[in-house]
């Protein structure tokens, strides 16, 4: 798989749930077998909540087995120019910025909290054919 992806906190959660139409879930195996990578906020959002001990497990595995980006300066820098010039979130400024930083597609089921960023791929495992 040459293309490389970001993948966010509800892909992640819609994934291990097995929420995913089929042509999704193929496209999301391949993406989990190449070695998934995930923002730090990904890991604290979807560690950061109480699911059944089942499923934090599972979440806790995946994060494991993850490349998480922690926050660096460049990224730091990325995220504070994506803020000044449009209205976004911190966390989300800060996963777009991780996938513009590197050159990453960033899976995601909410598209238009991305949208219009300048150097941003985004993809959604929904629409997947």
């Amino acid at each position: 798989m040459g293309q490389q992806f970001l993948i966010d906190s509800n892909i992640v959660i819609d994934y291990l749930d097995g929420k995913l139409p089929l042509t999704g879930m193929s496209f999301m195996n391949d993406v989990i077998n190449a070695i998934p990578n995930i923002s730090i906020i990904t890991k604290i959002e979807v560690l950061g909540y109480k699911p059944p001990e089942h499923t934090y497990t599972l979440l806790t595995e995946f994060a494991n087995a993850a490349i998480v980006f922690d926050l660096n300066e460049e990224i730091v820098t990325a995220t504070i120019a994506l803020r000044k010039i449009r209205k976004i979130k911190t966390p989300d400024a800060i996963i777009a910025a991780t996938a513009i930083v590197f050159n990453l597609t960033l899976l995601t089921r909410n598209v238009t909290d991305f949208q219009n960023i300048k150097g941003l791929l985004v993809l959604n495992p929904y629409e997947v054919k």
